[in-house]
């Protein structure tokens, strides 16, 4: 029991990981798709129905693939505050409840990189990047601002050269 407990945090990401690079302060974040998505984008209220995996499939009927950052990732404590309105570790008894239901929480990849790649490649798939990481693989939808402001418009981005 308390191993099955282990491995559901440790999917949720809700488990220690290695430290990663912080957010820019005010760089705002992209909820994206893939490129070639053409479904109704969500709102702010189905986003969290998508993420708390009580929304399952898009209105084509496609199996809806929510995927999320690390828990420990700026980008993840920003996107849950924001949509999920929770740290993602208080989010840790709504997964285990919903465990025991047969719900499993959102895939976690390591990086905006591998989010880059995992959404772009997977039909369905939802996710969010550090609006600086975003490129032509995937297809943003909704833009969440370091204050919480929600737009469907592109912020102008202010990126540091790599």
């Amino acid at each position: 029991m308390r191993f099955a407990i282990l491995i559901l945090l440790a999917a949720a990401g809700l488990l220690p990981a290695p430290a990663v690079a912080a957010v820019a302060a005010d760089e705002p974040l992209a909820v994206i798709v893939p490129r070639h998505f053409s479904g109704r984008e969500p709102g702010t209220q189905e986003l969290a129905l998508i993420f708390k995996r009580k929304k399952l499939a898009w209105d084509d009927g496609m199996r809806i693939q929510a995927v999320n950052l690390p828990s420990d990732h700026p980008a993840r404590r920003l996107f849950s505050q924001r949509i999920l309105k929770s740290a993602p570790e208080a989010q840790t008894q709504y997964w285990n409840a919903m465990y025991f239901q047969g719900v499993f929480p959102p895939h976690v990849v390591a990086s905006p990189e591998a989010m880059l790649r995992y959404v772009a490649e997977t039909s369905g798939a939802i996710g969010y990047v550090p609006g600086c990481k975003l490129d032509t693989r995937v297809k943003a939808i909704l833009w969440i601002d370091a204050s919480g402001a929600i737009s469907e418009n592109s912020p102008l981005l202010e990126c540091p050269q790599d």
